[in-house]
């Protein structure tokens, strides 16, 4: 989790939005990311989508059956969806997204028996510390506007 953390200072950084995604495969890192929709123009360049792609190229499949992600903040729907498609083993996330967390917060899409796979949720791991970069990237944000 503490790799995710590090890709998310980058995302803030480059001026993106911090979140940052790690994927894990048997205790061994097989990818790191962090948004990047701003850079690629891309309105799916959120962490844990770059990580997905990321991990199924190394890995030659788009299933990734074993494969743990870590992220410093609650997916929304369209991260939690990916995770469901690629088969995700476990999510562990740090903060919740009040706003647009679909795991929880606003939505369930992970919740079991909800799809024909079913994802092993964990949350709160390093919590305080992505919340508070959160808070301080949109605080300086609307500081400057």
């Amino acid at each position: 989790m503490k790799l995710a953390l590090e890709e998310a200072h980058k995302a803030a950084q480059e001026q993106e939005v911090p979140v940052g995604a790690v994927a894990v495969l048997d205790g061994e890192l097989v990818a790191q990311e962090h948004n990047r929709s701003i850079q690629l123009h891309d309105p799916t360049g959120h962490a844990e989508i770059l990580v997905l792609r990321e991990a199924g190229q190394k890995l030659s499949n788009y299933r990734l059956k074993n494969l743990e992600i870590y992220v410093t903040l609650e997916p929304c729907a369209m991260c939690a969806g990916a995770l469901l498609w690629a088969r995700i083993q476990r999510l562990v996330f740090g903060a919740r997204d009040e706003k647009a967390g679909a795991v929880f917060s606003k939505a369930s899409l992970l919740s079991e028996g909800r799809f024909n796979h079913t994802v092993q949720v964990v949350e709160g791991i390093l919590a305080q510390p992505s919340r508070e970069l959160l808070q301080e990237f949109f605080a300086a944000r609307r500081a400057s506007e």
